[in-house]
C-alpha cells in the first residue's frame, strides 16, 4: 500500500477533536490520528480515531519530544501530516515550538508574535480599537489594584482572565470561565478567588450586554496559507451550558447568515495576517445595534462542527489548501441547521426566546439537526451506552444550574 497523501493529527481528545475527526471522516472517509493525555468519553470507543497516549503531553519538553517520536511512527504513513489543536493550549505549544516541528508537519497556525496579539485580551482590545471592531466598554484590572473601586460602568459586569492559558491551569474553590456579577460583594469576592490562586496576570473587567444566550452569535473561519479567508460561516447561539466549569460553551446553535458581519470580519482577519481556522464569539447589543467581539480563538471553536453540520465541512478547507493548494472562492454560511450538544427535549424546554424555540421544533421535525458525538457511523454499543449515560448527565446539570437570564 502506498502512502496516504495526508494524515490528521489532532490535539486533545474532546468534543472539539471528535468534531474535527468527524469532518475528516465525512469527506474522505479516514481515520484520525488523535493525540491526547488520556481517555475522556468523545473520543472513547471511536472507529474513526486511532489514538497515541502521552503522559504529560501539555509540558512543553513532552510535548515536542512526543510530536517528533509520533513522526518517526507516522511518517512512512502520509506524504503530510496536518496538526489540528482542539484547544488554546495545543495551539499555543505548536505555535511556541514551530522551528522544532514545521519540517515534520503541516501547522496551519498563526506566528508567534500575533498570538501574543490576539491570546491576551488586554492586546487583543487594543487591536480592536485599531481596526474600529465594537467591543464592551472594558477596564483593565492588575493585581494589587483595589477590587472596591469606582468602576466606570454599572453593575451587572462580566469578569474573565487576560490569559485564559495561565488561568486555564490556575486551579481554586469556586473557579469559573467568567463571571457575571450582579453587586459590588460577589465583585470582590470573586477578585479574591482568583489572585488566591497561581494566576497573577491581568482581568477584564467588562459592561454586561443586556439578553440572554440567544443574542450570542459565533464566527468560524478558515484562513489559507495565503492570507485568505476560504470560509466563514456565522451561527446564532441557541443555548449555552450552565455548569459553572463550562459557562460560554455553546450546545445548541443554528446557522445564519449576516453578510456584513462576514465582510467586516474576513477584511479584519486577512488585515492582520491571520492564518487557519479562527473562532470568534461576539453577542449583539441591543442598546446600540452593534454586534460586539468578545475574543478571537486561534482554532476552531469547541462547538464548530455546527460548521460541517451546516455544510461548509471544516477539513475540506485546510486540506484543500494545504495538501493540494488548490485556488478557491470564498464560501459564506447561509443555511440554518441546527447543531445540539445536549438532549432535544431539554433544548427545546430551555431555549429563551419562543420565535428561535419555534425554529428549533421545526428542525428537528424536518431532521434537520446533528449532534457532534452521534455520528451514525460511529455508534457502537459500547459508545452508544456512555454517550446516553452523559447525555442522561445534562437533565440533573440543568435543572441545578440554570437561573433564566435577562
Amino acid at each position: 500500500m502506498g502512502k496516504a497523501d495526508f494524515l490528521p493529527v489532532i490535539l486533545g481528545s474532546d468534543d472539539n477533536a471528535y468534531g474535527m475527526a468527524r469532518a475528516f471522516h465525512e469527506q474522505y472517509g479516514i481515520k484520525s490520528i488523535v493525540v491526547t493525555k488520556g481517555h475522556i468519553l468523545p473520543t472513547m470507543h471511536s472507529k474513526i480515531v486511532e489514538k497515541k497516549i502521552y503522559d504529560e503531553l501539555d509540558e512543553p519538553s513532552v510535548f515536542v519530544k512526543s510530536m517528533l517520536d509520533l513522526y518517526e511512527e507516522l511518517k512512512e504513513r502520509a506524504e503530510k501530516l496536518l496538526v489540528i489543536a482542539s484547544n488554546e493550549n495545543y495551539a499555543e505549544l505548536a505555535i511556541r515550538h514551530r522551528e522544532r516541528l514545521e519540517a515534520y508537519y503541516v501547522l496551519p497556525f498563526i506566528d508567534e508574535s500575533l498570538m501574543d496579539e490576539v491570546v491576551y485580551k488586554e492586546r487583543f482590545y487594543e487591536m480592536c480599537e485599531e481596526y474600529g471592531l465594537d467591543y464592551p466598554d472594558t477596564l483593565i484590572f492588575k493585581k494589587g489594584m483595589d477590587p472596591n473601586m469606582e468602576l466606570p460602568f454599572d453593575f451587572p459586569v462580566v469578569v474573565k482572565p487576560s490569559d485564559s492559558m495561565t488561568y486555564f491551569n490556575a486551579q481554586f474553590e469556586g473557579k469559573k470561565k467568567a463571571y457575571v456579577l450582579h453587586d459590588k460583594e460577589s465583585f470582590v469576592q470573586a477578585i479574591e478567588q482568583i489572585y488566591s490562586s497561581t494566576y497573577e496576570d491581568s482581568l477584564i473587567i467588562q459592561d454586561y450586554i443586556p439578553g440572554n444566550d440567544t443574542v450570542m452569535r459565533v464566527l468560524n473561519a478558515y484562513v489559507d496559507q495565503h492570507g485568505k479567508v476560504r470560509m466563514m460561516c456565522l451561527g446564532r447561539v441557541v443555548l449555552e451550558d450552565y455548569t459553572p466549569i463550562l459557562i460560554g460553551n455553546y450546545v445548541g446553535i443554528i446557522g445564519e447568515e449576516n453578510q456584513a458581519l462576514y465582510a467586516q470580519y474576513k477584511k479584519f482577519l486577512e488585515e492582520i495576517g491571520f492564518r487557519g481556522y479562527a473562532n470568534i464569539d461576539l453577542k449583539y447589543d441591543r442598546r446600540d445595534g452593534k454586534y460586539k467581539i468578545f475574543e478571537l480563538n486561534i482554532r476552531q471553536g469547541r462547538s464548530s462542527y455546527f460548521v460541517t453540520a451546516n455544510g461548509y465541512n471544516m477539513a475540506k478547507y485546510l486540506v484543500e489548501d494545504r495538501v493540494y493548494d488548490r485556488p478557491a472562492p470564498t464560501e459564506y454560511g447561509s443555511n440554518d441547521y441546527l447543531w445540539h450538544a445536549v438532549p432535544k427535549d431539554l433544548l427545546i424546554k430551555y431555549t429563551m426566546d419562543e420565535k428561535l424555540k419555534a425554529q428549533v421544533m421545526d428542525r428537528f421535525e424536518k431532521g434537520r439537526a446533528s449532534s457532534t458525538l452521534y455520528y451514525p457511523k460511529d455508534l457502537g454499543f459500547m459508545r452508544r451506552f456512555k454517550l446516553r449515560s452523559f447525555y442522561k448527565s445534562y437533565y440533573a446539570r440543568f435543572d441545578k444550574y440554570f437561573k433564566e437570564k435577562e
